[in-house]
């Protein structure tokens, strides 16, 4: 026997799929899209075929993620038209020169690009202290920032507030697979639900106050207990799928000891 043929993917199905997983309505796309309804179904039951035109009219509505309009395009009998270069690529130096301005801008605080699965694309020098005492095993490419943000033998063992932060990571994460569509980003969700820490109450968690502004992060460093919390950006208007996935996250002091601990020089 010859090897089982691949099946294809059906336009239709991945258009319904992202039209529930937004929570949209045929109708209700099909008035965002200029459309019938009744279009919108059969485009969904394959009665009809898109255009090239209306597959990107319908993957801007439904905000799909530049890799998957790709995929919806490539479905529709077209060619995809987001490329996907590598960072290093010669043609990204300009986005390579933004990353290395923004992370070396922001220490003496820690900063580090990530991808859309969450694995370390860069960092900058004050990174490093997420990383002291870090077993080598969880220390090699590509090094997972949620991972060593919640494994108890990494940031989740120096965490002083963990249950907080990781009831905030997680639903986060879970959500952002849930949006992304992302399988491997539902993996880890369930991998770091699942860790154990001996002796921690992860039922107890914070219950936000009036005068509570942002989850802090409360990490162990020696003697001393850093507050911190974090911001993240990414690239506007991008074209490029690698670049579209990029996201900057920036480690900011969360009380004067703290920020005054990191101007004395790298922790």
């Amino acid at each position: 026997m010859g090897a089982l043929a691949v099946q294809e993917e059906s336009f239709g199905d991945l258009l319904r799929s992202w039209r529930q997983r937004r929570r949209v309505s045929q109708l209700d796309l099909a008035i965002e899209a200029d459309v019938s309804a009744r279009h919108i179904s059969f485009l969904e039951t394959g009665r009809a075929r898109p255009s090239r035109e209306m597959v990107m009219k319908l993957s801007e509505e439904l905000e799909v993620p530049l890799r998957h309009r790709n995929r919806l395009l490539v479905a529709a009998g077209f060619a995809p038209v987001f490329p996907e270069r590598e960072v290093r690529a010669p043609e990204m130096r300009v986005v390579r020169e933004a990353l290395d301005k923004i992370l070396a801008g922001h220490e003496p605080y820690p900063a580090v690009v990530v991808d859309a699965s969450w694995d370390l694309v860069a960092a900058n020098s004050a990174a490093a202290m997420f990383m002291d005492g870090v077993p080598a095993e969880l220390l090699k490419d590509p090094i997972n920032v949620m991972r060593l943000s919640l494994h108890p033998d990494a940031m989740g063992g120096r965490l002083a507030n963990l249950a907080e932060v990781r009831a905030h990571l997680l639903h986060g994460l879970r959500r952002q697979a849930e949006a992304s569509g992302s399988g491997r980003l539902a993996e880890l969700h369930d991998e770091l639900a699942a860790y154990v820490y001996p002796g921690v109450d992860l039922n107890v968690a914070h219950v936000p106050g009036p005068g509570d502004i942002l989850v802090p992060l409360r990490i162990r460093h020696g003697a001393r207990i850093l507050s911190m919390f974090t911001t993240i950006a990414t690239f506007g208007t991008p074209l490029d799928v690698t670049v579209s996935e990029l996201a900057i996250e920036t480690f900011w002091p969360g009380d004067d000891e703290t920020a005054a601990l990191f101007q004395q020089g790298p922790l």
